[in-house]
């Protein structure tokens, strides 16, 4: 068992070009153009800011019961409408609602519950746990899960979070969960189940998630394969896209490395070239 896998996926995100800065920006400036001006400035031709909705507002606002799960595992929350409908998927199914004094309540009943109350968390306080340490590459120490993913949990919480996010019109809390995704430490077997989450629950036009992915077995799959080779084969048989993905890249890097050699032949060296005299100095 390695002691990290995922910190290769980083290296592998820049490799393929693209969008690192991404997780970067979840903070929320990921929008904000070059050209930023505050909405007051002289001459910016702005419209004045909407006036702003302070928590207590929030708070104030109707309880939404949502109803998480199906059956014998289904979950009931509660949360306030305001924060709700700052999710496009909330706001929709909340107009919906009718003001005859009926329960308004929502049916979630194929959402995973922890990643619903990981959602809930980030809308009431901007974040889940483990939160990212500051100035490190780290998450919070959770005292209740191992040092290394060996099974997949940890990078499934916030895989699932990236999808949820991704369907409840949620990107600052997607980018989140992604920049999270790559300060897990895991070994093969959580890398596979990991995989599998992405070709499974995830568009195949999303290469935010899959270019990393990819391009991570591409370059440790000769190392991976050694601790995983029957669930990896598994994997390639079960989703040939992720197959199909690797080879594309592997390929790729194939082809790039042997444009170098061919540039380094053709490209003349200066370190033999004998030295130029001028003829003033022949002449002395």
């Amino acid at each position: 068992m390695a002691d990290s896998f995922r910190e290769e996926i980083l290296d592998a995100q820049v490799s393929t070009g693209a969008n690192l800065e991404m997780a970067e920006g979840a903070g929320g400036n990921e929008d904000k153009p070059n050209n930023f001006e505050l909405p007051f400035a002289e001459g910016s031709g702005e419209d004045p800011p909407a006036p702003r909705v302070t928590f207590l507002q929030y708070l104030t606002s109707p309880i939404i019961t949502l109803l998480v799960g199906s059956g014998d595992n289904e979950t009931i929350l509660t949360a306030h409408q305001g924060l709700l409908t700052e999710s496009p998927f909330f706001s929709a199914a909340c107009a919906e609602f009718l003001d005859d004094g009926s329960p308004h309540h929502i049916e979630l009943p194929s959402e995973d519950f922890d990643a619903i109350s990981c959602f809930l968390e980030f809308l009431y306080t901007g974040d889940y746990f483990p939160r990212k340490i500051p100035g490190q590459r780290a998450l919070e120490k959770d005292s209740s899960t191992p040092d290394v993913d060996a099974t997949g949990d940890q990078l499934l919480k916030h895989a699932k979070v990236y999808t949820l996010a991704e369907k409840f019109g949620l990107s600052q809390l997607k980018n989140l969960a992604w920049s999270k995704i790559h300060l897990v430490k895991s070994t093969a077997m959580a890398e596979i189940a990991y995989a599998r989450y992405v070709y499974e629950f995830t568009s195949k036009d999303d290469s935010s998630i899959r270019a990393p992915v990819a391009s991570f077995w591409a370059t440790r799959s000769h190392t991976l394969c050694a601790e995983a080779e029957e669930q990896f084969r598994g994997l390639c048989l079960e989703f040939p896209q992720f197959g199909y993905d690797i080879l594309t890249r592997v390929l790729n890097e194939k082809l790039k490395r042997e444009r170098d050699e061919k540039l380094h032949l053709v490209m003349p060296s200066s370190a033999r070239k004998r030295p130029r005299h001028s003829s003033s100095a022949a002449a002395t």
